[in-house]
């Protein structure tokens, strides 16, 4: 398993829309231990694959999230949302680092896919691990924390994006609207 550079805000993967797997096989493994390896060196919570470059539905997530020796990963998720109990908390983003804001998040939270073998998993999660899965599900449609944020909060975050040592203006893409309600 190799530690992969991260790819950073103004990326063009990191907007676009990842592909479902369909070759559940080697090189899929590989991709998984890979963001595993990249997740634990990076001390994050979660990383989706768009993040290393590949534009394929699957995401890992820390096992420090789940104490119950579960599964850290998803492949081809579907999110469903068991009600309609909502969290506010700060969330930042390995894409974006040193940013960390105010972002409304679902509670609870069901998620479908697969396993990086094919079987069929369900994960069920609230707090930080159900805003982790939504952070990372948002990422394989192409969408980052900061475009749900209000436009107030979007002033403020600009402000401190322009004095990130490694903002680039010129690299910056348009707010996207989240698929998930």
């Amino acid at each position: 398993m190799t530690v992969i550079p991260i790819r950073k805000l103004g990326d063009p993967v990191l907007r676009e829309r990842a592909v479902p797997v369909t070759d559940f096989d080697a090189e899929l493994a590989a991709l998984v231990g890979d963001l595993r390896e990249t997740l634990t060196d990076s001390a994050g919570a979660g990383l989706a694959a768009p993040q290393l470059g590949v534009g394929l539905r699957v995401f890992v997530w820390s096992p420090k999230l789940t104490d119950d020796g579960g599964p850290d990963h998803l492949v081809n998720p579907v999110v469903d949302f068991p009600d309609e109990e909502e969290q506010d908390g700060l969330e930042g983003c390995l894409s974006i680092p040193g940013v960390y804001l105010d972002t409304v998040r679902r509670m609870n939270v069901v998620a479908k896919g697969f396993t990086v073998k094919g079987d069929p998993i369900q994960v069920v999660g609230d707090g930080i691990l159900a805003r982790c899965i939504q952070h990372e599900t948002d990422h394989l449609d192409g969408v980052l924390f900061i475009d749900r944020l209000t436009s107030a909060q979007r002033e403020r975050w600009m402000a401190t994006l322009r004095a990130a040592a490694w903002y680039d203006e010129n690299s910056m893409m348009g707010i996207k609207q989240s698929p998930h309600r």
